[in-house]
């Protein structure tokens, strides 16, 4: 790797301060409620035990990768890159008390340059969460990175989530429209809609060349009594804190923010919340290179 792949690019991620442990800790809770919710970390994949090197791009703090390893034992290589260097001391931490050796890499990439890896040399390219830095402009470049370092035929597979805005609780349906208003104006979504980038993920893969395109959509009731409730809460009690300068950058928020992000923390802790969390998770099969033709 070279020198330069290790300077800290700017980030477009919608919080600033990702090394703030309130950051790390919400990314973390973050990860594990929605593999959950998703059954899994490779759930819709027929044999992930074909698998040989896997790479997941933007990893964040790295659980669904140290997942992974731990479920299969036989994947050779697994890597994470993110363009965040204290988030990427985070997930190195995970890793040695995981003790998985010398499996997992976390390398420091930026996404939406150049990925330092040769052609065709993964398995599986995995991208979860994207919304969170990645604009609308941005897909195909990712998307052509993803389908270089890809091995013909191997893996592409997106993962996003709709923000809800129909929860029990409407001081919390609120802030989610604010959120999805904000990420609309800053460009991350395409439609100032709960499924603004979810919508999009299909035809966004047809239209760079991954073909065998499938599609699994996951719809998971939360309650304040389960343990993916709590997960859920406190997801949502630190990003609408960790988020608040993105968001007024791109809206107005309102002058009573303080009093309804307080309102939406009781109306979580009723005995009736309830929430719904969407998932879609859309792969393919990375297209052969065309070989030229001799004269």
């Amino acid at each position: 790797m070279s020198s330069d792949s290790h300077r800290q690019h700017p980030s477009t991620y919608v919080v600033q301060a990702q090394h703030h442990q309130e950051e790390l800790t919400r990314l973390h809770l973050q990860d594990e409620l929605m593999t959950a919710c998703m059954g899994g970390v490779l759930s819709e994949q027929p044999d992930p035990t074909s698998l040989q090197r896997v790479l997941d791009i933007g990893c964040g703090t790295g659980g669904w990768l140290i997942e992974t390893a731990k479920r299969y034992p036989g994947i050779q290589l697994l890597i994470g890159v993110d363009i965040n260097n204290h988030i990427l001391d985070y997930a190195r931490l995970q890793t040695d008390a995981s003790e998985l050796g010398s499996r997992v890499e976390f390398h420091q990439m930026d996404a939406l340059r150049t990925l330092e890896f040769p052609d065709a040399y993964f398995d599986l390219v995995n991208q979860r969460f994207a919304q969170g830095y990645l604009r609308t402009w941005d897909w195909a470049k990712l998307l052509q990175e993803a389908q270089r370092v890809a091995r013909p035929g191997g893996i592409i597979r997106l993962t996003e989530a709709k923000i809800d805005t129909n929860s029990s609780s409407p001081a919390l349906n609120r802030l989610n429209r604010l959120c999805i208003q904000s990420l609309y104006q800053a460009g991350h979504y395409f439609t100032p809609d709960e499924d603004g980038i979810t919508a999009r993920l299909p035809e966004l893969m047809r239209q760079y060349g991954v073909r065998d395109i499938q599609t699994r959509t996951y719809m998971v009731e939360q309650h304040a009594s389960t343990s993916g409730g709590q997960l859920y809460m406190e997801d949502m009690r630190l990003m609408y804190r960790v988020a608040v300068p993105f968001m007024k950058r791109w809206v107005r928020l309102p002058d009573d923010y303080e009093e309804l992000y307080q309102q939406a923390l009781v109306e979580m802790q009723s005995p009736d919340f309830l929430v719904t969390v969407k998932l879609l998770t859309v792969w393919g099969r990375n297209e052969a290179p065309q070989e030229s033709s001799s004269e």
